[in-house]
């Protein structure tokens, strides 16, 4: 009696996964599939290729050393489809299956593409859960069904309530849902900054590095040094490592940034919670184990666990209740272009010098480099939304359409009105010099406001504010800086504009 093809999604890498759960290893056969379309529909940067195609390829072995029957396709193999739809019907007729069996994918786009099979391979397709998430798609939709406002901080007390994560009883440990507020201590470059667990390549990741070095070669980023693990054990030990040695100080210096500083506190390990490596709910776990040790205190462990049960649920969430018109969300009407220095990282900006170089070396920026510096200047400059969601999904290893667009749209960008964030993530060069040190060596001067050699993210914010007047005038969180707009005589309003003007003309 022939079996079914389960498919496991590159994002897919773990043996919980709903697909794997409910199959049956002598009679079923798993399909994992390297194809073109998913590395190309945006120019994804070469290192997270290659993370992906290398972290496949040994989950494939890791599969058959536990008994699983697997087909494995790689990118160059001769009769290579290209895309998974393509692989899949391949695969159904060298095997003859009765059904297809997958765990729901993470991006809208596969979810179309997947709902075609059924009637294009003549074959029945069932779609699981992905029961890795603690709140399902469903659930989420009955939580922001009939609320006003679907603010991510009451979500995340649902949350906290359902895993008991630092919860005792029905309250919060410590008294408090949530400590960020003492999590922005600016970092000096004296404190010691333990570096992430780095793992040398293996013969199998060897290869992936050639075959992306030669078929990816016009992609943005740097290859090597390549460093990521890509097995379960390897990201296991990068997380253990990042608990002992990095967790305690994370909370205080998490919106920190430092020059030659990629790091800082932080864990690098949503690329690997992100592809499946990791299970979230594990590495929470292990967290407030952490805590209740003794070992860190709860500033840290609660920023870190809202990262995962909060935020990293709730955008999901959003992602999935809102598409597909989500992705075409522009409140400004933002229609400027991309600068190429997002490319090239090109600029006499030192703090987007330092973040975009960063990203083309390492496919990874952390989130106040994304939020308040890529992300700021984007949105004040007035880029098209959509191009600058494109690009964060293209460079960063953790970045999937889920959890990217509705941070880089909502929170970063504004662009869904006000959904996600209750005003925009704006700020001038203070609050950049305020969290990191890049202000001293930039060419421009963050105390001067306007003028050739003013800190552009000092005009460029005022003229943000004044030409969106329409569309933030009703916001109370910004009634106090318009009042301070109003004050200024008219010479020097007009002196913000003109700056922010010629600046952009030479972007653009």
């Amino acid at each position: 009696m022939p079996g079914n093809l389960v498919l496991i999604l590159g994002d897919q890498l773990s043996p919980s996964i709903s697909s794997l759960q409910q199959a049956d290893r002598a009679r079923d056969r798993v399909l994992i599939a390297e194809v073109s379309a998913e590395a190309t529909y945006v120019k994804h940067h070469k290192k997270k290729i290659a993370f992906l195609f290398s972290a496949m390829r040994h989950f494939a072995e890791e599969l058959r050393a536990d008994g699983w029957q697997l087909d494995y396709v790689r990118l160059d193999d001769a009769e290579n489809t290209g895309t998974l739809s393509g692989e899949v019907a391949r695969f159904a007729e060298r095997h003859d299956v009765r059904r297809i069996v997958l765990t729901e994918p993470g991006e809208w786009r596969l979810a179309r593409d997947i709902d075609a099979w059924s009637a294009e391979l003549n074959r029945p397709v069932d779609v699981l859960p992905d029961e890795r998430f603690v709140a399902s798609r469903e659930e989420f939709a009955a939580w922001a069904d009939g609320r006003k406002q679907l603010r991510m901080e009451y979500f995340y007390r649902e949350m906290r309530r359902k895993t008991g994560l630092l919860m005792d009883g029905d309250r919060p440990i410590g008294g408090k849902w949530n400590f960020d507020a003492e999590n922005r201590k600016a970092a000096s470059s004296d404190l010691f900054m333990p570096a992430p667990l780095g793992i040398e390549p293996d013969g199998i990741t060897r290869e992936v590095l050639d075959l992306v070095g030669r078929e990816f070669a016009g992609h943005i980023g740097d290859l090597e040094p390549f460093w990521f693990a890509v097995t379960r054990d390897d990201a296991e030990a990068a997380f253990e490592l990042f608990v002992r040695e990095a967790l305690p100080r994370f909370g205080d210096f998490q919106d920190a940034m430092l020059r030659g500083e990629k790091f800082l506190y932080h864990s690098v390990v949503s690329l690997y919670i992100n592809a499946g490596l990791l299970e979230p709910l594990a590495v929470c776990r292990r967290v407030e184990a952490a805590y209740a040790a003794g070992d860190v205190p709860l500033n840290a462990a609660e920023g870190f666990i809202r990262q995962i049960i909060g935020w990293r649920e709730y955008v999901r969430g959003i992602y999935w209740l809102k598409m597909p018109d989500y992705a075409c969300s522009n409140f400004f009407g933002a229609d400027r272009p991309l600068p190429e220095f997002y490319w090239s990282g090109e600029t006499d900006m030192a703090c987007l010098a330092a973040a975009v170089r960063q990203t083309r070396e390492e496919a990874y920026a952390h989130h106040i480099q994304r939020l308040m510096v890529t992300g700021n200047f984007a949105m004040l400059a007035g880029i098209e939304p959509r191009q600058v969601h494109e690009w964060y999904l293209a460079v960063y290893a953790d970045a999937y359409e889920w959890v990217e667009l509705p941070n880089t749209l909502g929170m970063s960008q504004f662009a869904d009105g006000g959904l996600l964030g209750s005003k925009p993530y704006a700020a001038g060069g203070n609050y950049i010099n305020k969290m990191s040190d890049y202000c001293g060596a930039c060419r421009f001067d963050v105390k001067q406001k306007t003028g050739d050699s003013a800190c552009p993210f000092n005009y460029l914010y005022w003229d943000f504010l004044a030409r969106n007047r329409d569309k933030l005038d009703g916001n109370p969180r910004l009634g106090p800086v318009y009042r301070t707009w109003d004050r200024m005589t008219a010479d020097k309003q007009a002196s913000y504009r003109e700056s922010a003007a010629e600046f952009l003309a030479t972007l653009f």
